[in-house]
């Protein structure tokens, strides 16, 4: 009895301990993950989790994003996941997102991108793969973009197929890279758009991104106005809706804006901070942390070199070795086409000697019958001569007789020679057929012994011992390299870059060439107004690096007292 109740006093308790639990959802731009996450667990916890599930190293980049009453936010990292505002519906659910966005993504992108920014979903350009209609059930570009060229779906697609094949074996991090470097000179890139009023009420966005804080027209979010780089802020501060902004400069007076929703305050606030601390981040020593990976990415740059070497010298032995299978398979076709020619001469010849002494025969018997009856005609010319022949009509017939016979002897002699050369061309014609024959049969003969060592389906030449046997479907691999691989190496990923480079910069000039080729079947009544405004930047030469740098040329105290007067 005092056992069960010890028993039901242990479950009791340690039923008391076990902590209460909620589900999780996160949501990633190509997966969805369930965790299921104690009531106690601060948001640091949780992205932690998210983080070491991803294989994510570079986490200042990210968070976790909701929703609520149409605002987003961002979980808090030192507050309870289930605090505030969070929605408390079960699962809970995330988006992890990129919060903050690189300066420069060439530069400060240590990890491999593939692991957090997207997935390359069609590999590299195989034509036996990516045929005609491949694209077809893709959305490759956006409606509206659609909707502005005069171009049928199969002429996108012949054009971006094209484009796709032009660049095949272009390394993967490569293609991400220049993907990425393409969207951070996009005017828009990691910008997070503010509806404020200053204090004469008119309307303004504020752009919050990693270079500082952009005031534009609600019209234009394309061109700032005027710009405030995060080195000239001191600091950042709000009171209920109205927002204060002290600049670096203490003669600068302090400016001020409000927002629609104190939320937003709240997330204006975050972000700032973010951008802030990367920010002053990316101008001092890197950490012991981000050392650590900068030279795990160089080791495994090297490794990934290694592996590429590899696999392009197996993959062109391989191609060599397909190349000789085929030119083998096409040889063995000739010579056994060569063969069956031989064969049939060989039967026409057996076939034509047959005839030729067959015919030998015949005329050699011909020949042998006309020359006895020339011996006949002959005899019986003898035996008329002998023949007394009195009267004078029978003397005009003998002599007639006589001539006719003569005439036939001569004929029969002549024939007879006719025969004899034509017996004799035959047998000579025989004799030609003959070594015909023996030649053909002696060729068949020599066919039959190269095919004899030569099978259909030989198999391609062995590689070397120190090529192993990769997979070409981009399986992992592994293996050690030594410090003279590394220097070796180190001198080939420096040529890489110029190499890099100049592929850059060819790149940009075939952008340039594909604008200027469609750039005709645009329907410029559907340019949209930030079209316009894109067209007209870009035709005054205008980058986002320059805009910006023109736009803080100016003290920032006239940059406060216009941002005042807007």
């Amino acid at each position: 009895m005092s056992g069960t109740i010890a028993s039901r006093m242990s479950f009791s308790s340690l039923k008391r301990k076990q902590p209460k639990t909620f589900t999780v959802r996160i949501i990633t731009m190509d997966a969805e993950m369930e965790f299921s996450c104690e009531v106690k667990w601060k948001g640091k916890d949780l992205f932690d989790l998210v983080c070491r599930t991803l294989g994510l190293r570079e986490t200042w980049f990210f968070g976790l994003q909701y929703t609520v009453k149409d605002t987003v936010a961002w979980l808090k990292l030192d507050k309870k996941v289930l605090d505030y505002d969070v929605p408390k519906e079960e699962p809970v659910t995330f988006h992890f997102l990129a919060k903050f966005y690189p300066e420069n993504v060439e530069e400060e992108l240590v990890q491999e991108i593939t692991q957090h920014l997207f997935f390359l979903q069609f590999g590299d350009y195989d034509p036996n793969v990516h045929k005609r209609g491949f694209l077809a059930q893709e959305e490759l570009l956006p409606k509206r973009v659609i909707n502005l060229y005069q171009m049928t779906p199969e002429m996108w697609e012949e054009r971006i197929t094209a484009w796709y094949a032009e660049h095949r074996g272009r390394a993967r991090d490569e293609a991400e890279m220049e993907y990425l470097k393409i969207a951070q000179d996009t005017e828009m890139y990691g910008v997070n758009y503010f509806l404020i009023r200053n204090k004469k009420g008119t309307e303004l966005l504020l752009g919050v991104d990693a270079l500082g804080l952009h005031i534009y027209d609600p019209e234009n979010r394309l061109t700032a106005k005027i710009s405030f780089p995060w080195n000239e802020i001191r600091n950042i501060s709000y009171s209920d809706k109205e927002f204060t902004i002290k600049p670096l400069d203490k003669k600068a007076d302090v400016f001020k804006f409000n927002s629609s929703k104190l939320r937003v305050n709240k997330l204006i606030l975050q972000l700032c901070i973010g951008n802030h601390d990367l920010f002053m981040r990316r101008r001092k020593a890197d950490s012991l942390e981000v050392q650590q990976m900068k030279a795990q990415a160089r080791e495994e740059k090297a490794r990934k070199q290694m592996e590429r070497q590899r696999l392009a010298r197996e993959k062109q032995m391989r191609e060599e070795a397909e190349r000789s299978r085929d030119e083998m398979e096409r040889r063995l076709l000739q010579i056994k086409e060569e063969a069956q020619m031989a064969n049939d001469a060989l039967m026409r010849s057996e076939e034509t000697a047959d005839l030729l002494a067959e015919k030998a025969q015949i005329t050699e018997e011909e020949a042998k019958l006309l020359a006895q009856k020339a011996a006949e005609a002959e005899q019986e010319i003898q035996r008329i001569k002998a023949t007394a022949i009195r009267t004078e009509d029978e003397k005009r017939l003998m002599e007639q007789k006589m001539l006719e016979t003569e005439v036939l002897a001569l004929k029969m002699a002549e024939e007879s020679e006719r025969r004899a050369k034509e017996a004799e061309q035959l047998r000579q014609d025989l004799q030609e057929a003959r070594d015909a024959e023996r030649h053909a049969k002696q060729k068949l003969m020599e066919v039959s012994s190269k095919t004899a060592f030569m099978p259909i389906n030989s198999s391609p030449p062995a590689l070397p011992a120190d090529i192993p046997n990769f997979s070409l479907m981009g399986e992992s691999l592994s293996f050690d390299f030594k410090d003279t691989d590394m220097k070796r190496l180190s001198m080939e990923i420096e040529k890489e870059k110029v190499e890099y480079m100049e592929k850059s910069k060819h790149l940009q000039e075939q952008l340039n060439e594909l604008k200027t080729e469609i750039e005709s079947l645009k329907l410029k009544e559907r340019e949209s107004v930030l079209d316009i405004l894109h067209n007209e930047s870009a035709d005054r030469g205008g980058s986002k690096q320059n805009t910006f740098k023109k736009l803080t040329l100016q003290s920032a105290q006239s940059r406060v007292a216009f941002f005042e007067e807007l």
